[in-house]
């Protein structure tokens, strides 16, 4: 099966994600967190490098019941900037 490749919106928004799941981690580990979640740690590091910019829901879901991260306050930090020089 080939992949379709991701579009620049797409990978902008795992950008995003990744920074989200970043802040709200604050201080603790990578690994203490990779843990609790029982993942690689470096499939969180990838995560919020943006370099798995689609990861699964239930991956993402684990991360923000983690970190006392509502999905919705998730949802919010990843979308698109407000283009404010459009019109409403």
């Amino acid at each position: 099966m080939v992949r379709v490749p991701l579009t620049s919106e797409e990978r902008d928004r795992g950008r995003r994600l990744g920074e989200v799941l970043r802040e709200a981690r604050g201080d603790r580990s990578m690994t203490a967190v990779a843990a609790a979640v029982g993942m690689p740690v470096e499939t969180l590091r990838k995560i919020e490098s943006g370099r798995v910019p689609t990861p699964a829901f239930f991956t993402v879901a684990a991360l923000a019941g983690e970190l006392g991260l509502p999905l919705d306050a998730l949802v919010e930090g990843c979308a698109p900037p407000l283009d404010r020089s459009r019109p409403a």
